[in-house]
């Protein structure tokens, strides 16, 4: 059997949505799906992650002395160009397809794919909505957050805004202390709940570009071994950079395309598409 075959069981299985999960996911702008990856799998591609991540990540200074951004994670992009076997992952169609109907849109590309690594004792993600960073004229773009274990409360898991992906403050702000105290005072203020809780083995949470989330620290021992892939729109074009860190990301992960048009470079291919 392929690692294909592994992540997906069957190379055209689906994962089936239904009316109200893919409601409950436009409504709070994320959502969390159990059994979505088999143990096996999980397995299989976190063995590989972990081992690339370690192999590849630059992080030389210890937690206390790094920034707030620093101190969360180790992080490690695109690793599907690094390992065939983390493509697989990647690429996988029915990771892809949850995307595609969660969004209701025709079908998705890949932007750009993210491992976060939580070390023993990293310290808490500060509050932060993604797509600050993204310089794309669409909100519809989404996140995987793949845990390759189940991750208990005091490991750090993901936590989200409910209903934060339709606030427009709080945008203009880059993950940071600032971030973190600005963003939660603005959440408090709409009283927006928040939803704190652990992963069982196999859930992968899927959230909006746009939905605020942070993740606290890790108080225990083991690392929080997590893989993301980040959605956008496979109709989505790009938009003029208006600040550094758009500008930024279209020259990293945009590489061959041009505001205006489709992200259609190599490093952004359709993962997914439905049938017409």
């Amino acid at each position: 059997m392929s690692s294909a075959g592994i992540v997906v069981e069957s190379p055209t299985e689906g994962y089936d949505l239904d009316a109200e999960t893919i409601g409950r996911f436009r409504r709070d702008g994320f959502v969390k799906l159990g059994g979505v990856l088999a143990p096996m799998a999980l397995a299989f591609f976190g063995e590989e992650v972990t081992r690339k991540v370690f192999e590849l990540n630059t992080e030389e200074l210890p937690i206390e002395e790094r920034t707030a951004f620093r101190a969360a994670f180790l992080q490690v992009f695109n690793l599907w160009t690094q390992s065939e076997v983390a493509k697989d992952l990647i690429f996988s169609p029915r990771l892809a397809r949850i995307a595609t109907e969660l969004m209701g849109v025709r079908g998705v590309r890949l932007y750009h794919d993210q491992a976060l690594y939580k070390e023993p004792g990293g310290k808490s993600t500060p509050w932060h909505a993604d797509q600050y960073y993204w310089p794309f004229d669409t909100p519809n773009t989404v996140t995987a957050w793949i845990p390759f274990h189940a991750v208990r409360l005091e490991m750090g898991p993901l936590s989200f805004s409910a209903g934060s992906h339709s606030l427009e403050v709080g945008r203009d702000f880059p993950i940071s202390e600032e971030s973190e105290r600005s963003i939660a005072e603005a959440l408090r203020e709409h009283e927006l709940p928040y939803s704190e809780e652990p992963f069982a083995l196999g859930d992968v949470s899927f959230h909006s570009g746009w939905t605020f989330h942070r993740a606290p620290g890790n108080m225990t021992t083991e690392p929080r071994r997590v893989q993301t892939i980040i959605y956008v729109d496979a109709d989505a074009h790009i938009a003029e950079p208006t600040s550094d860190a758009k500008r930024k990301d279209l020259e990293r992960w945009l590489a061959g395309s041009e505001p205006g048009h489709l992200a259609t470079g190599s490093l952004n291919p359709v993962l997914y598409s439905r049938q017409t």
